[in-house]
């Protein structure tokens, strides 16, 4: 029996760790030299996209750790136990985190990927703290001399079709006149929102 279908089967069609029975993907919990029905969890892209740190945590949508938490599956007790402490600025999340054993092998694992424990997504904001996207459009909230050249952007600039720039939340990338340029994510604000 594939991977898929062991992981299928045990979690009933429905997200590991929600319940949700939403779009279902395998996640290969970190990190692991091979992957087993073990060390590999079923989950719903809601949940994926918050492990992943693509969005920010969602207090509300994690208290189903409280049930998920007491699930038999090592890949499950181990994200829980992460997320448990990503959000443990949330009082019913210390008090899980309280109640919650991990053998030491099991807890050996969950502390090492979890090298970051701040509960903030990074993420690409502008200056309203609305979500950029790639595709998104942005108007410029001030005017900017470009370096290395003679481009003035103005002011309510319209830039269509942005990039993030990996690895640096406070950056987009825009043609203005034919030229890309860099732009500081704080300088922008999404057309529309």
């Amino acid at each position: 029996m594939k991977l898929e279908e062991q992981l299928l089967s045990r979690s009933e069609n429905k997200c590991e760790l929600c319940q949700s029975a939403e779009t279902l993907k395998v996640y290969e919990v970190p990190p692991q030299t091979a992957n087993t029905a073990d060390n590999c969890i079923l989950i719903c892209d809601k949940c994926l996209a918050q492990i992943e740190k693509r969005e920010e945590l969602d207090s509300k949508h994690w208290q189903c750790l409280s049930d998920s938490m007491w699930s038999e599956v090592p890949g499950v007790q181990v994200v829980s136990w992460r997320l448990l402490n990503r959000l443990s600025n949330e009082s019913w999340a210390m008090d899980n985190l309280d109640m919650m054993y991990l053998e030491e092998d099991r807890l050996a694992w969950a502390k090492a990927a979890d090298l970051d424990n701040d509960s903030v997504a990074e993420l690409h904001k502008d200056c309203n703290g609305a979500l950029l996207q790639v595709g998104d459009s942005i108007v410029l909230t001030k005017s900017l001399d470009v370096k290395g050249s003679t481009l003035n952007a103005k002011m309510g600039t319209v830039v269509k079709n942005i990039r993030l720039v990996e690895d640096n939340t406070d950056q987009i990338e825009g043609k203005i006149e034919g030229q890309v340029i860099v732009i500081l994510t704080k300088y922008t604000r999404k057309q529309g929102a």
